[in-house]
């Protein structure tokens, strides 16, 4: 067996935020098991800590809406994985104002804070991996998630800079633009939007989240993973400025 092919990331260092679980976690798997040494990092001890020791990476706690301790995570890492979110439902009228400014914190300034750390690295080596889990709704709005919309708007921006300046140093930096995927983001925010839409929580699922998609089921985070793990690949090396969209037909209607 060609061991290259096998573990295309031996060698190589990923940093994942929001690592502890969903869509981070798979992340973190699939690199891991491309060869990647891996820093899982999360807010969640506990968690962060178990997915560590079962793909011998190395866990580190932080809270991502502390500028400091964004500023304290190691700025050694090949890979970059910008994942870790949050979501608050409501209408902009009754949005709570410091809810939106932790989302921004979360999901905008510490992916610039990470990538302003780790680039210069990158760039040292000649070879470099950013990806930054945006969503559908960095490409469509929805009503009542104002301010996560507003930070992967914000973070498809971002990606597309660091594609255009990062480019000639052989670092490239790609959205992956999931629909609904079955995370505990996700199923935590049913009851919300039940409340919002003035509907029972049992029927949030197919009226409202796969409402505009044409495959009628919750994305599974491997899928995501896949893809992450294909932008780090051989083969996705000229693949830089991109939104990937993984929504099941949502926005080709």
């Amino acid at each position: 067996m060609d061991t290259t092919t096998a573990r295309p990331l031996d060698g190589r260092t990923a940093l994942v935020t929001g690592a502890a679980s969903g869509i981070g976690r798979a992340c973190a798997e699939a690199l891991a098991g491309a060869g990647a040494r891996v820093y899982v990092v999360d807010l969640a001890a506990d968690p962060a800590r178990d997915v560590a020791e079962r793909i011998g990476g190395h866990a580190i706690v932080a809270d991502l809406a502390d500028p400091a301790a964004v500023d304290a995570l190691p700025d050694d890492a090949d890979i970059v994985v910008n994942n870790a979110g949050l979501q608050h439902v409501a209408p902009v009228h009754e949005f709570p104002p410091e809810r939106f400014a932790l989302i921004q914190r979360v999901m905008v300034e510490a992916p610039f804070r990470i990538l302003r750390r780790t680039l210069p690295r990158m760039y040292e080596r000649g070879w470099g991996r950013v990806v930054n889990i945006s969503s559908v709704h960095g490409l469509r709005a929805s009503a009542f998630k104002s301010a996560y919309v507003t930070a992967k708007h914000a973070l498809e921006g971002l990606s597309k800079t660091v594609a255009l300046e990062a480019a000639p140093h052989g670092v490239t930096s790609n959205c992956i633009n999931p629909g609904y995927v079955r995370t505990p983001l996700v199923e935590n925010q049913i009851a919300a939007q039940a409340l919002a839409h003035g509907i029972p929580e049992g029927e949030v699922v197919d009226r409202i989240l796969l409402d505009r998609t044409a495959l009628k089921r919750l994305i599974d985070p491997s899928e995501v993973a896949a893809l992450a793990l294909h932008l780090c690949s051989p083969a996705a090396a000229s693949l830089t400025g991109a939104s990937l969209v993984l929504d099941g037909g949502w926005t080709a209607g």
